[in-house]
This record gives C-alpha cells, structure tokens and sequence, in this order.
C-alpha cells in the first residue's frame, strides 16, 4: 500500500472533486464517514443519510482530529466556518466517491486478488461459506465477507454487523487486511442495497454469481424491477476495464426468470449456467439424496461428473453446492477439491442449525425471514419430521410490509402451529406487527387457539413452543439466525435465539453435557 496518501494524489482520483480550500500536501491517516470513528489526521467524508445528514458532524469530525472533510457541493458553506487548518474538499455526490475514497486510501487492494460477488435474495451466505471452503481445499487462502461473519484466515473476524454489506470504508479495509494476510481470493456478499448505495462501486470482480431473485426489500428499492436492477450492477461491474490477469466470469442459475437479464450486463463474459430444470445447464445434480442431516447427489459439470456430498439439508442447498461448484469452475479448480470443500463444510450459523440439548423433539433455528425462505425451511423440515411441525416467526418492523402476509401464508401452508411474535420491531408497535401476522394467518383460514397464538415477547415465543412440543414434534425458530441483537426503537438489545432456545431448554431439564 502506498504511503503517499496525500489530498493531492486522491483529487487525481477523483474526477469532478476541487479543492476549495487547503494544501494539496495534506496527509490523510484514515478514511471515516462516521465522526464518532475520527481519529488525529482522518478525512472525514459527510453523507447524507436517510435520517440524519453527515454535514452536521463537520465541527464534531474536526474537533475530534480531522485535517480534512469532504462535502457536496450544496453543502460548501457548512465547512467554510471550519478551521482555516482543516483542508475541504467538494464533490457532486458524496456518497458516490466514499468507494474511491475508501479505495485509494487501501491501495485498491480489489485490484490485487481475485474477487467473487455472490449476489441474489436467498442463498448469498451459505454459498459464500461453501466457495471459501472450495477455495480452501485447493489449497489458497480465501477471505470472505457477508451477513454473518468477516473472515480472514490467521485473523480474527471484524466485529458483527447488521448490514450484510458494510460501507465502502469498511469494505476496503477489510479487503485489505485480507490481502496483507496473504488472501489470493476475497468473497464479497453483494447485497442490493450494498450495490445500490455504491459501497462497492470500487470492487473489482472477477467472477459474478446469481442464486435467485424474489420480491423482498421492496420498502428500499420499491419496485421488483428496481431491486433486480441493483442485482444486476454486480453483473455490469464485469465490463469495467481489467486491471487483473483473471477472466471474467458470469454465474447465473439458469432456473430463475432473470438470469438472462443478469446474463445481458456482462456481455463480454464468460458464463457458467446451473439449475435443475432449465436446458442447456453447465452444472446440475443428478441422483439427488436428502437427508436429515445432508445430501448427497451425482455432480455433473464440464469438467466431468463426480459424487458429492453435503452436510446440509434441502434441495436448496444443493443449488447453493451448485453455484459454489459454478465458482469453482469458473476460476479453474479441480474438481477433487470442489468435492472435498463441498463436503467438509460442516454448517453455517443459524442456517438450519440444529440445538440439540438431548430433548426428545427437534429444534431447528433459521435466518429465513421472507415467505419464500420460510416456505422453504418448512417444506424441509416436513419431509424429515415425523411429529408436529411447529414455527416460532415474526416480521421486521420499518421493512417491507409484505414480508408479514408472506411469513403467515408460508406459516399456515407449512406448518401444524405458529407462534407469531416480535422481530426487530424497530420503531412501530410490536404488538400491531404480530397482530398483523395474525390477520393474515386467519384470511388464509387459521383460527386463533387452534392453529396458532400471539406471543409478542420472543422468549416467551420459544418457551411455548418447546412447553407444546411433544416427542418426535419439530420446533422451527426464524427470523433471526445467526444475528446477536434485537432492535427496539435504535437500540439493539442483546439477544441470540440460538442462545435463548438453550436456555429455555435447560429450563426444561434438557442440557447436553
């Protein structure tokens, strides 16, 4: 990385940018756009947010170190009040440039490995730990970054986050500490809303991959039309000039009506289609075996076809193993190491995740908090449980409204009971939220008491599921997976179901030595 990060060298990065005021030789120590992160020698960067504007930090950003700010230029007179000392710079968008910021204060780190995006409404983080573990097997060292953890091997993960992608200052340095850890390959979760913010504008890919798109996140991007589109940036990233020996490669499945779409931003790629049903696929299963406690299933692919095994459930899964293989192939991995990497996976947190205190029911906690992901979750779950089939499901408050009718429909389709209760209310009423659920669960024809109760604190939820469960009865908790906080208002408050169904277990008398 360059040690010549001076205002001088980032305005040649940045077309449209002026210095208003300021020296040229200014050195910058760190890149934040949060003014509680400055520290002595930071360029601050304001954002305006969707609720609070980053020009309002400028003085707080100063006071706390910076030597430089950089703002839009219809906010230029809220810094000239700064410090005669403090360097400002002025852009048309400041939101834009945070990537390139971000960018070249790293030393453009995505230039210097190979990068894949997974991007696509379901599937995005069990795939990215099956390609990291792919990548592993074939013995290189591959970083990776999505909704449940960072991780870089030999270091310790960044502190979790919400946000299944994080800001592009974020995400720079994490690519990176990966790079200065000897990483050849970064796998980055492209979420829509991480493309569609520009936090990864700057990310140079080599390999674009596709699970499925379905209506969600429709309160951010409000149109289905919009939300595919945002997928579909990761694509047309694929045509900005090569700066790396890599080809570049476009990952669809073939299955899903927009994979054409996604196939139509990266002309210029190669692509590698799988699926199940479509025709023409490069890479699809045959001889499929589920399994409680994995699958297993003939791998065909150019390269020729080979047995494979997952310690995971569901047909869904093994689409994941199919764009994890997809990848694989793409970036020229042998076909042995994509077997062994898809089978020595053991899980990922709160994706299916069995709790197994020695009670005589199963336990299950998921992060499926869409109707299709839990539709799905229930339809595996039915196949290999040979009691009652109980849910434990809610819906974000501040996020797309939808998501409540699809969680109940899913819920009175699939389920013998449902507990409908909170998750994540944010700033509405939990109560109205679960209430809600409810009037959907009985225009589907479910009567309250019979078919399904509202719990609205979420402990008490789970504990009447495992007070009604009975041997042999399923308990499917979702909504939260792997996450360690539950929002109230702005504030997260301390919670884990994984921890919490333990917890109530052991009430119970049940505790695995």
């Amino acid at each position: 990385m360059t040690d010549d990060r001076i205002i001088a060298s980032l305005l040649s990065d940045l077309p449209g940018a002026r210095l208003v005021r300021g020296a040229g030789s200014t050195r910058v120590a760190a890149v934040d756009h949060d003014s509680r992160a400055v520290i002595r020698g930071s360029l601050f960067v304001a954002i305006p947010g969707f609720s609070v504007d980053g020009h309002r930090f400028l003085a707080d950003a100063v006071r706390a170190g910076a030597v430089a700010v950089l703002v839009q230029d219809d906010h230029v007179e809220a810094a000239t009040g700064l410090s005669d000392e403090v360097a400002i710079i002025a852009v048309p968008d400041s939101r834009v440039v945070l990537s390139r910021v971000a960018a070249w204060f790293y030393g453009y780190p995505a230039r210097q490995m190979r990068v894949i995006g997974i991007t696509g409404t379901d599937g995005k983080t069990t795939t990215s730990h099956m390609v990291s573990s792919v990548f592993e097997a074939a013995g290189a060292r591959a970083a990776r970054m999505g909704t449940v953890d960072t991780y870089i091997p030999g270091l310790e993960g960044e502190p979790p986050s919400r946000m299944s992608t994080p800001e592009a200052n974020q995400v720079h340095r994490i690519l990176r500490r990966a790079l200065d850890a000897g990483c050849d390959v970064a796998v980055v979760e492209s979420t829509s809303h991480g493309l569609a913010l520009h936090r990864l504008d700057d990310v140079d890919y080599d390999v674009a991959a596709f699970t499925n798109v379905t209506g969600d996140h429709l309160d951010f991007h409000q149109t289905f039309e919009a939300y595919r589109d945002a997928k579909a940036q990761l694509f047309a990233a694929l045509e900005r000039p090569a700066v790396k020996p890599f080809p570049r490669v476009a990952v669809v499945n073939a299955d899903d009506p927009s994979a054409q779409y996604m196939l139509s931003q990266a002309p210029n790629a190669a692509s590698i289609s799988f699926g199940f049903e479509a025709r023409d696929l490069d890479v699809f299963a045959r001889n499929v075996h589920l399994r409680a406690d994995g699958t297993s299933f003939r791998l065909v692919t150019p390269l020729g076809a080979i047995d494979a095994t997952i310690q995971l459930p569901a047909l869904f899964n093994v689409a994941n193993a199919l764009t994890a293989a997809s990848i694989g192939i793409a970036c020229d991995i042998p076909l042995p190491a994509i077997q062994y990497g898809l089978q020595t996976l053991a899980g990922v947190p709160g994706r299916m995740e069995r709790i197994d205190a020695g009670q005589p029911f199963n336990v299950v906690v998921d992060y499926a908090h869409t109707g299709d992901a839990v539709r799905k979750a229930l339809a595996v779950l039915r196949e290999v449980s040979t009691g009652r089939l109980t849910i434990v499901a809610g819906a974000a408050g501040d996020r797309d409204p939808g998501r409540r009718f699809g969680v109940a429909r899913a819920a009175a389709d699939g389920a013998d009971f449902a507990i409908f209760t909170s998750e994540d209310p944010r700033s509405e009423d939990p109560a109205a939220i679960v209430r809600e659920i409810a009037s959907h669960a009985e225009s589907a024809g479910r009567t309250a008491g019979d078919d399904f109760v509202e719990v609205e604190d979420r402990r008490e939820a789970i504990a009447e599921a495992f007070n009604r469960a009975t041997p042999g009865d399923t308990v499917l908790i979702c909504g939260k997976g792997h996450e360690q906080s539950m929002i109230y208002g702005r504030e997260a408050r301390p919670w884990d179901d994984r921890t919490v169904a333990r917890e109530e277990l052991a009430r119970l008398g049940f505790r695995r030595a």
